[in-house]
């Protein structure tokens, strides 16, 4: 069973958030990346670029796929997990830890609110 981490927010498309201080970490679940298998690559946004929720604003590439990531709020991008570029691994080894996607600076807070807590997210996974 894939863990779910009762502290995140999730989206329908298997990314997971971390709000705090009007910004959000972002990456993907751990059901995302046991589907995934084996992560070889990852295309992570730009920082400074903008993106609206439900952009495609990331790539990541595996031995049996290429899987896009959605936005899943609108902001700015304030950082990226640069240690993805070597080891791109660490999202199959740590999806929530090591192994986040980026940053981003909320433009609307409220959008947290179309996301989905654990509960409602493991019955998608059902």
């Amino acid at each position: 069973m894939a863990e779910v981490r009762e502290d995140l927010l999730y989206t329908e498309t298997h990314e997971w958030v971390l709000q705090k201080n009007g910004v959000v970490r972002v990456g993907i679940t751990d059901y995302a990346q046991e589907h995934l298998t084996d992560v070889v690559y990852v295309e992570l946004p730009e920082v400074g670029k903008k993106f609206k929720k439900g952009d495609e604003i990331a790539t990541i590439e595996s031995v049996k796929s290429v899987s896009e990531v959605y936005s899943p709020i609108s902001g700015e991008v304030t950082a990226i997990n640069e240690r993805l570029e070597n080891e791109p691994e660490l999202i199959n080894q740590s999806p929530y830890d090591d192994g986040w996607l980026f940053e981003m600076k909320m433009e609307n807070e409220g959008e947290l609110d179309g996301l989905l807590l654990p509960s409602a997210y493991k019955k998608i996974l059902d």
